[in-house]
């Protein structure tokens, strides 16, 4: 399933509050400029800033908004509707990162940005997913239609290592070699893609885990670190890479070759947070103004998905096989807003 990307894609109660968002009353379809997609602000709760940062087949997408005291609630975006998910008990800020199709959200929750929790919500409870052994902080990232969640966790040495929460044990997955690893995605085969670092040069290796085996998945020629955000059911990943000339780029991982997909026209940094089955690709890029746009890579081809109306930048987080990208725009009056961007049919 499809997860928030962490480098430049931002993402981050028992009791279910449903809030319908007076936006969401102005908020006409609006078409992505030139492009054959229609973009549609998704609101927020009743605060000014709101970004989604996953998406399922249903068309659910989740991530967070502010609230009137300026914290932020994980948050379901569905059917018109803003709905607050809350935070886990004594919390004050939390952040929704994947849904699968059957409804389950992952995300985090914490207290004042301290020690991050974990949590699954699903039929109106959020649960705490807990830690590894010793360790005080934790992140579910992603989970895939078999409930299976992937994210990070402190040991009791405070290294972050890669973890899959399942059935209530929360699983070390190994790295390549480093102290610290990231998981971002997971597939319906259970395959996970992440990062690590390695005992040789301590950068980011991008990875995949799959039946108990990390597998280092390589740099872009010339480049030093990768790290690797979403994977499909058909094994292809997604990530971001560095250039030899320093910068990030957009990568798509396939039959044993890692492809940079460059930019947008002008543009130097990428990243690609979201691929689906038929292998469209999402993520965001500098243009040649500097900022951040969404983009669609199919075909050999990068398009900017546009922003809403007056706004400058933009990130695609997540895509469903209906081709719905979910992500954040910036508008003329308010920083950011959740949005999913569909295909015009």
């Amino acid at each position: 399933m499809q997860s928030a990307c962490r480098p430049i894609c931002s993402v981050h109660s028992v009791h279910r509050a449903l809030i319908v968002c007076t936006l969401l009353a102005a908020a006409a379809f609006q078409p992505a400029a030139g492009q054959s997609f229609v973009i549609r602000n998704l609101g927020t709760l009743p605060g000014n800033a709101s970004q989604a940062g996953g998406i399922n087949e249903r068309g659910q997408a989740v991530g967070f908004s502010n609230i009137v005291s300026g914290d932020q609630h994980a948050t379901l975006f569905e059917d018109g509707k803003v709905i607050d998910l809350g935070t886990l008990p004594g919390d004050n800020n939390a952040a929704a990162s994947g849904i699968n199709d059957r409804g389950q959200v992952v995300g985090w929750s914490t207290a004042n940005g301290n020690n991050e929790r974990a949590f699954l919500f699903e039929n109106g409870v959020m649960t705490d997913l807990g830690t590894l052994p010793g360790g005080n902080a934790s992140i579910a990232t992603a989970i895939n239609n078999r409930g299976q969640v992937v994210g990070w966790s402190l040991d009791a040495l405070t290294d972050a290592k890669a973890v899959r929460f399942e059935k209530g044990v929360v699983t070390e997955l190994g790295s390549l070699g480093g102290y610290f690893c990231w998981a971002f995605g997971i597939n319906d085969r259970g395959q996970v893609v992440g990062g690590s670092t390695t005992a040789t040069d301590g950068n980011d290796h991008a990875f995949l885990y799959d039946n108990g085996v990390m597998t280092d998945l390589g740099m872009l020629p010339g480049g030093n670190s990768a790290d690797a955000f979403a994977i499909n059911n058909r094994g292809e990943v997604v990530g971001q890479a560095a250039t030899p000339g320093g910068y990030e780029h957009a990568f798509l991982y396939e039959k044993g070759v890692m492809t940079d997909l460059g930019t947008l026209p002008g543009g130097n940094i990428s990243a690609a947070s979201g691929i689906n089955d038929r292998g469209q690709v999402v993520g965001s890029s500098t243009d040649a103004s500097g900022n951040f746009h969404a983009f669609l890579y199919e075909h050999g081809v990068m398009t900017d998905l546009g922003t809403l109306p007056g706004g400058n930048g933009g990130s695609a987080s997540a895509i469903n096989s209906r081709g719905q990208v979910a992500g954040t725009s910036s508008t003329r009056y308010t920083p950011w807003n959740a949005v999913i961007w569909t295909p015009k049919r």
